[in-house]
């Protein structure tokens, strides 16, 4: 049986959301489980600069939610680059970059960096379950569900393909 380009195409994509998107399995991650005490940053872990306590934050989530620790510090890092008190001026707030509508949705509060990072997690887990790859995981995180949906794929802003561009490059020199 011959595989097509578009199968072969399917399978880098789902490769890489397996290396992205970790699975219940995998990780001990549901809503029973604890973050293991005091997890330090793996020694191949993704290099951002940020303090160990962030990191350690982002590690413990990361896997509490079944959710990759590289993919939430490259996410971090677009966003945010870390810090704690960033506002963008479409009024995204922390961390995590999340809206108020959809903190709210969440039931976190923005302005407290675990409870961004948690709801950013969350939120980031969600549009995985819902579209499946990286990209327009990472577009419906940008952009919003709503406007995947409506493009069906990847929507043609420049801002959310420029999104989704830097987050696979810091993914990328990681290895």
């Amino acid at each position: 049986m011959q595989v097509s380009g578009l199968e072969r195409a399917l399978g880098r994509v789902q490769s890489i959301m397996d290396r992205f998107v970790l699975s219940p399995a995998t990780t001990g991650a549901g809503p029973e489980s604890q973050p293991r005490a005091n997890p330090e940053p793996e020694q191949t872990a993704l290099r951002t600069g940020f303090g160990a306590e962030l990191d350690r934050m982002i590690e413990a989530e990361s896997l509490r939610q079944g959710v990759a620790p590289d993919l939430v510090r490259a996410i971090v890092q677009v966003e945010s680059g870390g810090r704690t008190d960033a506002r963008s001026r479409a009024g995204a707030i922390g961390l995590m970059q999340l809206m108020p509508g959809t903190a709210s949705m969440l039931g976190v509060d923005p302005e407290d960096p675990a409870q961004n990072l948690a709801g950013g997690v969350r939120y980031l887990r969600d549009m995985a379950a819902q579209f499946g790859d990286l990209d327009r995981t990472l577009a419906a995180y940008n952009a919003g569900p709503g406007a995947v949906r409506r493009f069906n794929g990847v929507p043609p802003y420049a801002e959310t393909q420029n999104y989704i561009q830097s987050i696979r490059q810091i993914l990328d020199e990681r290895g």
